[in-house]
């Protein structure tokens, strides 16, 4: 190779983690939304079935609420291993802490972080190898979509302005980071105090720069029981 071409990337080694601690508040039930049958199979089984043969992925690693763990290796974990994790490992009270709980138990060897909703099952391969891209590049990258509704600031039950929407992003995920940057953007907000429930949010307080790659509809949280009705009529569709 001479020294004017440019030398190939060095593969990257990745791992996924995935915060699966979500109540199962507007579901209308008691079992977790993750743990949802979603067409004979618990949603997050779906979601991670997205990432299988992704190239360079070392680690999947489940997040869970304390209080599921025995439940989940006694009637779950055969099928979230055929689902490709690897590590089920227990969250704290917020989806940060939980995160931080993932990234504490990642080989020291990982380069990118990929953090994807367990309830997001339709998440595409091109978008996923998109948002890792990206990241490899720049340190950091969500999966989002423009804003395409008319957005109100409201005081109350009252609308108060009309909010441009030319330069809004709906975040989705997977959002992918390099190793240290999320782990850099964690403990900043561990050291001051500081809460979020987005991931991309922690490193933007650092001043990193996040990359958006465009997801799609289909890459919908399933929060409800019309999501799930939803889910249940794509997913037959996409097996027909």
């Amino acid at each position: 190779m001479s020294s004017s071409e440019p030398r190939p990337r060095a593969p990257q080694r990745l791992a996924l983690i995935v915060p699966a601690a979500g109540a199962s508040a507007r579901m209308g039930g008691d079992v977790r939304k993750p743990l949802i049958k979603l067409l004979g199979r618990p949603v997050i089984c779906h979601a991670l079935k997205r990432f299988q043969g992704l190239d360079g992925l070392r680690q999947v690693i489940v997040v869970a609420h304390p209080d599921d763990l025995q439940s989940i290796r006694a009637s779950y974990w055969p099928q979230l291993r055929e689902a490709g994790a690897t590590h089920l490992v227990a969250g704290g009270a917020r989806r940060q802490d939980s995160v931080a709980c993932g990234v504490a138990a990642l080989d020291p060897d990982i380069d990118v972080v990929l953090i994807h909703d367990a309830v997001r099952p339709f998440v595409s391969r091109r978008a996923i190898d998109e948002s890792i891209a990206k990241a490899v590049q720049h340190g950091a990258a969500i999966v989002a979509l423009p804003v395409t509704d008319t957005v109100k600031r409201a005081h109350g039950e009252t609308a108060v302005e009309t909010v441009p929407r030319d330069a809004l992003w709906a975040a989705q995920t997977p959002q992918v980071f390099r190793k240290k940057l999320i782990q850099s953007a964690l403990d900043a907000a561990l050291s001051d105090g500081f809460e979020c429930t987005d991931d991309a949010q922690l490193v933007e307080r650092l001043g990193a720069e996040v990359k958006l790659v465009r997801g799609s509809h289909e890459n919908f949280k399933i929060t409800t029981p019309e999501h799930l009705r939803m889910a249940e009529a794509l997913l037959a569709r996409q097996r027909t």
